[in-house]
């Protein structure tokens, strides 16, 4: 059985075949992380590359992250410990006084079916509360997300207090939201900007120095 056979279950979200799939797979003694990247987060590249073209619309990208999560939690437990399984770690959320979070959550699944390991903060969240969690966490990349004009400058908020704690240079920003845009992005100092989900998959891999798969 080949490995880009799961990569097709998690384009067309084929959520019982994945399984299936992956239960044979790993009797058969496939390697797990091989399952992971060689499988799993291309057939998630194609997934967002049809986002972005307009050849997938919402429903069909959760159902796709439904079944990428569906082979994980077989895979899991066999990942533990082993060393290539993430390419990094984001530390995500909607930023003070937004609670809006549908975008963010897009955001988190692609970055999380790229290979990172999402530190998802939810939404209405303080500055500090970033602060803390890409100290603690050690991440490499910070996504701030923003739905309202009056919301947004607190990026620059963000921003200013990671350069403040002398970390800004550790970890890579990256905005996004409805009225964010390049011009604004590069105002507050943020390192990237996307205007959806599969855009800043690409954005946060080229942010990290990450070879496309």
């Amino acid at each position: 059985m080949g490995v880009t056979e799961i990569s097709e279950y998690v384009i067309v979200g084929d959520v019982k075949g994945a399984g299936e799939w992956t239960r044979k797979a790993l009797g058969e003694g496939m390697d797990a992380l091989t399952i992971v990247n060689k499988g799993l987060i291309p057939g998630m590249d194609v997934v967002g590359e049809k986002f972005k073209n307009f050849e997938y619309y919402l429903p069909e990208m959760l159902i796709s992250a439904r079944v990428m999560k569906a082979a994980m939690a077989l895979i899991n437990p066999l990942l533990a410990g082993l060393e290539g399984v993430n390419v990094g770690k984001a530390v995500i959320g909607t930023v003070q006084g937004d609670i809006h979070d549908i975008g963010k959550n897009l955001v988190g699944m692609m970055l999380g079916g790229a290979g990172f390991e999402v530190i998802d903060l939810g939404t209405d969240v303080a500055a500090d509360a970033y602060l803390k969690a890409v100290e603690e966490s050690g991440a490499q990349l910070l996504c701030l997300s923003a739905l309202l004009t009056t919301t947004m400058t607190e990026m620059g908020t963000v921003i200013k207090l990671l350069d403040d704690a002398g970390i800004k240079q550790n970890v890579k920003t990256m905005v996004g939201g409805a009225p964010v845009t390049q011009r604004f992005a590069s105002e507050i100092g943020a390192d990237g900007f996307a205007t959806d989900a599969g855009s800043a998959v690409d954005e946060a891999k080229t942010l990290l120095s990450i070879a496309a798969s």
